[in-house]
């Protein structure tokens, strides 16, 4: 089964870590992109540009509205995601917990939806 993670960080924090600190999280980052990628667990990552580049686009009757930065007024803002393969949430968990900047912020694991379906809505 697919499950989209969501890494959530602080961007304060990671520009204040010290450049061998951010090697060091970059390597740890890549080497563990590699090994789920040999397992075949991992589909896709990729890193967000800073919030500061964000638009909120809302339509409400008709009218666009649209907000420089995130919606959400949150220390901790969406950094990227990665897309992987697991038999079941245990083990989705369990390969979100090992992504190296789990440790400086939070990682949000969502089964992904087999598609659109006319019955459900959530």
């Amino acid at each position: 089964m697919k499950y989209l993670c969501l890494a959530y960080e602080e961007e304060n924090v990671l520009s204040t870590l010290s450049r061998n600190e951010w090697d060091i999280l970059r390597r740890e980052t890549m080497s563990y992109v590699e090994e789920l990628q040999k397992r075949g667990q991992l589909i896709t990552a990729e890193p967000l540009q800073s919030i500061r580049t964000a638009s909120t686009v809302r339509v409400r009757s008709g009218k666009l509205s649209i907000t420089d930065g995130p919606f959400a007024e949150t220390k901790e803002t969406l950094g990227g995601f990665f897309l992987i393969n697991a038999k079941d949430l245990n083990e989705a968990i369990r390969i979100a917990s090992q992504w190296p900047s789990a440790r400086l912020g939070s990682i949000e694991v969502r089964p992904v939806d087999g598609g659109l379906n006319e019955e459900k809505r959530y």
